[in-house]
């Protein structure tokens, strides 16, 4: 049963704290079959273990919330021994930049889904993080809204959880 704290998908949105917030899934929709690369958002509660900010775009929102760096990158790679972690640049396997030229990951809320122990091809990191556009689909995160991602992060604690029925 979701908490008071908790955001939970909807078919009209991410709720959250009283309020609809509109958001954009998966490409390939919602799985109860998780794997690298497929392109769905994984079905389950997943509890919210950290948050990134970029720290020259936005202000820090909470107190826990960690700078990104320059070389902040993302193992994607489900044959790195760090799959699913945060790594530094130099990085010789497959990752995903953290500090972006566009403002997709500006705040990025991470959720525990193969983590802290991956298991290889389960599927790496599912953030919660800013839209492309209205609608445009991810590769299996949470996307909103940048005024509705931040507010958002300004109330969660690190108790909430994200709900995909």
């Amino acid at each position: 049963m979701a908490g008071a704290l908790d955001m939970v998908l909807t078919p009209k949105g991410l709720r959250f704290g009283g309020r609809m917030y509109p958001c954009t899934i998966g490409k390939a929709g919602i799985t109860s079959h998780k794997r690298e690369g497929d392109g769905a958002t994984p079905r389950g509660a997943h509890r919210i273990v950290g948050m990134l900010f970029r720290p020259d775009r936005i202000v820090q929102p909470t107190d826990w919330a960690v700078p990104i760096g320059p070389g902040d990158l993302w193992s994607d790679d489900p044959k790195d021994h760090a799959y699913n972690t945060l790594v530094q640049a130099p990085y010789p396997h497959s990752h995903e930049v953290l500090r972006r030229a566009d403002p997709l990951y500006d705040l990025v809320l991470l959720t525990d889904w193969n983590w802290p122990d991956a298991v290889a091809g389960r599927g790496s990191a599912i953030f919660i993080h800013q839209w492309r556009c209205p609608g445009y689909p991810t590769e299996g995160c949470i996307a909103l809204r940048r005024v509705d991602l931040y507010a958002i992060a300004c109330r969660i604690t690190r108790h909430t959880r994200l709900i995909v029925p």
